[in-house]
């Protein structure tokens, strides 16, 4: 009779599986919402010189926006690899009727940037005139989109966002979805020649189906005090439920940075070169859109 063969009741050392990790329990996350809420009635935390709260930002806002990005909009980044550590200027297409985009491409920086990199974005005066919006986005780390302000983060080694094409982007009608409008007068391009910033440019697909934005109500606008009233196949016919973005599939793309370090001294000065840099990003994202809309086969799907 053959010798039977022995099973070990134990693996070898060398075939052991590592044991998984275990998930932080509910009593772990009583007791970090129990801490955060003790250092917040206690003041113990810190703000920048434009308000900026990295605490509040990471555990509170980002957490309650990134089940969006994850789940709703699907969104997938590409590119990231392009932002560098230092101070840098991201400059984005603009689209969806209400800024969505901004948002997720906020997501999209810490979560997938080996730095976990905080968006330091520039936005409008009317952002910062709202109630409660405006101490929340300075609490975010962004302010006012002006010169002095973004040279003072990029020097700083902030990473800046700026769409240059403001309201007019991101209130476009539908039917001139993902067709850039002007950059304006190339501000941007001029705070990052001052500080040798190099200029990211990122293309965004997705954010133009939330809201297909088919009219606008100027009479309401104007008496509300806002650019736009948009009129879309759910709003406002569907009342708050017509608020609810349709969850299009996003691609956030990062190009490869466009340097700034190697212009002489007053290159900011000159209009022509900043005309001639920020037409180039203009270019560059909108070649990158109609890359990226050339791939998608579905606008839900991707």
């Amino acid at each position: 009779m053959a010798d039977a063969q022995v099973i070990p009741l134990r693996p070898e050392d060398g075939d052991r599986v590592p044991p998984v990790p275990e998930e932080p329990g509910w009593e772990e996350a009583v007791i970090d919402v129990l801490a955060f809420a003790r250092r917040r009635l206690l003041g113990d935390y810190q703000v920048d010189e434009f308000g900026f709260d990295e605490e509040l930002t990471d555990e509170v806002l980002l957490r309650l926006i990134r089940p969006f990005y994850e789940k709703w909009f699907r969104v997938e980044t590409i590119g990231a690899h392009n932002v560098p550590d230092t101070g840098a200027l991201v400059v984005a297409n603009h689209s969806g009727t209400l800024p969505w985009d901004a948002l997720m491409t906020t997501v999209a920086l810490h979560d997938h940037h080996p730095a976990e990199r905080h968006l330091r974005m520039l936005g409008a005066d009317l952002v910062f005139r709202m109630p409660m919006l405006g101490p929340l986005a300075r609490k975010a780390g962004h302010t006012l989109a002006c010169n002095p302000d973004a040279e003072r983060l990029l020097t700083n080694g902030e990473l800046v966002g700026v769409w240059p094409e403001g309201f007019k982007g991101i209130g476009k009608p539908f039917k001139d979805r993902y067709k850039l409008q002007r950059f304006g007068r190339g501000g941007f391009v001029s705070a990052a020649l001052r500080t040798g910033a190099p200029i990211i440019p990122c293309a965004i697909v997705g954010a133009e189906e939330i809201y297909p934005k088919l009219a606008d109500l100027k009479p309401i606008a104007r008496l509300l005090g806002v650019p736009y009233f948009p009129v879309t196949p759910l709003f406002p016919h569907f009342g708050p439920l017509g608020a609810v973005p349709l969850p299009s599939k996003w691609y956030i793309e990062f190009g490869e940075p466009i340097e700034t370090s190697g212009y002489p001294e007053g290159a900011a000065d000159d209009p022509m070169l900043v005309f001639s840099l920020s037409d180039q990003v203009r270019e560059i994202i909108q070649q990158t859109l109609y890359r990226l809309l050339s791939q998608r086969t579905n606008v839900f799907l991707g």
